[in-house]
């Protein structure tokens, strides 16, 4: 696997590659929050032996910049997204989105239609009538979201990502958020989820163009998700008829680290289906 830096207006970004270099045709692993390019890195590696694979760590969040003035929205996420996929030459993209990186990423899909190969959404998706959860709550509301992130500490980390995953997250996982889980990323969270106040309209990207496109799909949900209900993976079928969806029993809001192999499982067979339509 190989890890580059790049530069898009100013604020470095933190890639990470597999497989072929340069290849036009890539898996996009796109993170949301609190997350980085460590959610994929084994899904990534296992990529790599049949395609491009390429993770990212998104403004504000990992080990990418984080600066104040950034554009902590869904549409700036998905400037950015833009811009970095013209920097690493993708001119086809199939999309492996989980949590806010489903709404950046959608945005992305919707806006350039032409690029789009197959979508794949790990507990995340188009969520029409979403009512944000208790956490996203607190964040959005000023001074009590301040004070939230002033008194965020690494047990409370622990026990706040149990909550999202039942069966647990390994420790080192959990480390490794809340050691990224900085001034600025916190800082990023409140702007984001203040950008995207309204759920309606945050969570449901034009949703004519995807019936329009009739993409492949792959929905991948963690049955015990407290922030994303269950309920959402099926419903993805009415904007992606050709969805097959996989609902896991015991797994949470990150399915990919809670049982990894369930998820390579079903994604790598999918992926793979799909490079090999488009080299036909």
């Amino acid at each position: 696997m190989r890890t580059i830096s790049a530069t898009i207006d100013g604020i470095r970004t933190p890639v990470c590659e597999s497989g072929p270099a340069g290849d036009p045709e890539a898996v996009v692993f796109v993170h949301g929050n609190p997350g980085s390019t460590a959610d994929w890195t084994m899904l990534l590696t296992r990529v790599g032996d049949f395609a491009r694979g390429i993770a990212m760590d998104m403004p504000g969040f990992g080990r990418a910049e984080k600066p104040e003035g950034f554009d902590y929205s869904i549409s700036g996420y998905a400037r950015h997204l833009a811009q970095l996929l013209d920097f690493l030459n993708v001119r086809r993209a199939h999309l492996v989105l989980h949590d806010f990186g489903g709404p950046w990423g959608l945005a992305w899909a919707a806006a350039h239609p032409q690029s789009v190969a197959s979508v794949t959404l790990v507990n995340t998706g188009i969520l029409r009538a979403y009512r944000w959860h208790y956490l996203a709550r607190i964040w959005q509301t000023p001074l009590l979201g301040e004070l939230f992130m002033a008194t965020s500490t690494r047990t409370g980390m622990h026990l706040l990502l149990r909550h999202g995953n039942p069966r647990g997250l390994p420790s080192d996982y959990i480390d490794q958020v809340y050691r990224n889980f900085d001034r600025g990323t916190r800082r990023a969270v409140l702007k984001l989820y203040r950008n995207s106040k309204d759920a309606a309209r945050a969570m449901e990207p034009p949703v004519q163009v995807f019936a329009s496109m009739n993409l492949a799909a792959l929905v991948i949900w963690g049955a015990h998700d407290p922030y994303i209900p269950v309920r959402f993976a099926q419903l993805q079928r009415e904007y992606f008829p050709r969805a097959e969806v996989v609902v896991l029993p015991q797994s949470g809001h990150w399915p990919f680290i809670d049982d990894p192999e369930a998820v390579a499982g079903a994604l790598l067979p999918f992926l793979r289906a799909q490079l090999a339509i488009s080299t036909q």
